[in-house]
C-alpha cells in the first residue's frame, strides 16, 4: 500500500512560480510511474505530467509543456512538479498519483494510488 501526501500549493501571482512535492510512504516508488493531475472549479479533471520508472521518460499536456517540469529524488520517496511561468488558467487542486507499474498513463484510473491533493491558486 502506497500513501502520497501532496504539498507545496499556495496563491501566487501571474508569472510566478511554485514547486509541488508528493512524498510517498508504504513503500519505494523508485520504479513506479507517477503522474500529476488537476482539477479546476467546474472542470473536468486532467492530465498535467508523468514520468515512468526508470525516469527516463516523462510527458506533459501541451498546455504545459515548457512551463512544468516533472521530477523524482528516490532517496526522498518523493516527486516533484516545478511550475514556471505560471498561468491564471493553472489555478486547480492538483493530485499527484502512483501506478504500480514502470508505465505511465495520461489515465486518472490507470494509476493505483492518489493523493488528497494541493490547491494552487495563480491571481491574474
Amino acid at each position: 500500500q502506497v500513501q502520497l501526501v501532496e504539498s507545496g500549493g499556495g496563491l501566487v501571482q501571474s508569472g510566478g512560480s511554485l514547486r509541488l512535492s508528493c512524498a510517498a510512504s508504504g513503500r519505494p516508488v523508485s520504479k513506479y510511474g507517477m503522474g500529476w493531475f488537476r482539477q479546476a472549479p467546474g472542470k473536468e479533471r486532467e492530465f498535467v505530467a508523468a514520468m515512468r520508472g526508470s525516469g527516463d521518460s516523462t510527458d506533459y499536456t501541451d498546455s504545459v509543456k515548457g512551463r512544468f517540469i516533472i521530477s523524482r529524488d528516490n532517496a526522498k520517496n518523493t516527486v516533484y512538479l516545478q511550475m514556471n511561468s505560471l498561468k491564471p488558467e493553472d489555478t486547480a487542486v492538483y493530485t499527484c498519483a502512483v501506478r504500480i507499474s514502470p508505465l505511465i498513463s495520461r489515465d486518472y484510473f490507470q494509476y493505483d494510488a492518489w493523493g488528497q491533493g494541493t490547491q494552487v491558486t495563480v491571481s491574474s
